[in-house]
């Protein structure tokens, strides 16, 4: 299935397809699938080649190179009851993550916390809301009914796509330096 990113109303590829071929804003065309086991090298060097602001604002704090339990829990998401998707672009050895998305449910399996992370020039193509509509799609598929980031308050890039997908932003009563953006996944309609 290819669509656009400019196109919303086109649902993402669910459950029964997980792949998808998907053009970005500038015409670039990424595979974007479902994290397997042996994606921990590409996991490894995605994470690394973030810049160190991508890093910390996906992190909350500063990592260069994760560790290899935090590599088997990225690319064993079932682990954490959770789900992750890659963009891929390139074939073989010259095959590269420039995305990731991926949510951990909580025991009820009614809301799960949710990050998304781009590679530093891949940013602006639209790749990230392309990324969130099918971890969305696919938690609605999984019966989840809330989804909810925790984001640091200066990171206006993850601001504006949080609001784009309608979710509500508030500030974090203990920790005035973050931010939780929620969604309520039954009423969600884009």
């Amino acid at each position: 299935m290819t669509r656009s990113s400019s196109d919303p109303q086109t649902p993402a590829a669910s459950c029964a397809n997980p792949e998808s071929l998907e053009k970005l804003r500038d015409g670039t065309t990424v595979l974007i699938r479902p994290i397997k086991a042996t994606d921990e090298e590409l996991e490894r060097d995605f994470i690394e080649r973030l810049s160190p602001q991508s890093r910390r604002y996906r992190f909350l704090g500063t990592i260069k190179t994760p560790s290899a339990l935090l590599l088997k829990q990225f690319t064993h998401p079932e682990l954490v009851r959770g789900v992750a998707f890659i963009a891929t672009i390139g074939e073989g050895s010259l095959k590269r993550e420039i995305g990731v998305c991926r949510y951990s449910a909580s025991l009820d399996g009614l809301s799960c916390e949710c990050a998304v992370a781009v590679s530093d020039e891949w940013q602006g193509k639209g790749l990230a809301t392309i990324l969130m509509d099918r971890l969305i799609g696919t938690a609605r598929e999984h019966g989840i009914e809330h989804m909810y980031s925790i984001d640091a308050n200066d990171n206006q890039d993850m601001r504006e796509l949080a609001e784009h997908l309608g979710f509500q932003r508030k500030v974090d009563p203990d920790d005035p330096t973050l931010v939780i953006h929620t969604l309520n996944i039954r009423s969600e309609v884009r």
